[in-house]
This record gives structure tokens, C-alpha cells and sequence, in this order.
């Protein structure tokens, strides 16, 4: 499993449609194969490829332009040294 992805669905997934997420969920979630997605779905192994392939590409845009999650990370970096009240409240707005 790419966590580096499922991180990104987590911030971008409700930028997509209710079968997107449900063929990103399988895939990734629920370990499905293309096959056994395609078949639940009535679809080809090929559309559900697809469909995954163009997830991926536009969580990758998604990120290149908002950068939620990198920033997330930078600021969970600068927040492991300081004050754990501080760094409570902190991580309560992230």
C-alpha cells in the first residue's frame, strides 16, 4: 500500500465523487483487486484502473497547488520542541 497516498485521500477525498472514493477505498482500504473491484461495480478492470490512476494523478495536483499535507509535516517538525502545552494546542488546530 502507498501510505504516501492514502495520506493525501485523507485531506483531498472529499474532492472526489462518491464512486471515485469508493474505488480508492477498495483499492487501498480494503485490499480489493482491479478484478474484484471491477466485477462489485459492473465495470471493466480497465475503467477501474483508470479511475485509480486519475485519483492518484489529481491527488498529486492537489497537493503541488495547496500543499496541506507537506505543510501539515513542516509544521509537526517545528512544533516537536517546543512546550507540550503549547504544542497540545497547536496539534488541536492541525
Amino acid at each position: 500500500m502507498d501510505i504516501h497516498y492514502v495520506e493525501l485521500f485523507d485531506y483531498y477525498g472529499e474532492l472526489f465523487t462518491d464512486k471515485q472514493k469508493e474505488y480508492f477505498t477498495d483499492y487501498y482500504f480494503n485490499n480489493l483487486t482491479l478484478q474484484e473491484i471491477a466485477d462489485n461495480n459492473n465495470v471493466s478492470r480497465n475503467a477501474v484502473h483508470k479511475n485509480i490512476k486519475d485519483i492518484i494523478q489529481k491527488l498529486d495536483y492537489y497537493e503541488s497547488k495547496l500543499n496541506l499535507y507537506s505543510n501539515k509535516k513542516k509544521i509537526e517538525k517545528l512544533i516537536s520542541n517546543i512546550d507540550e502545552n503549547i504544542k497540545v494546542k497547536i496539534e488541536e488546530l492541525i
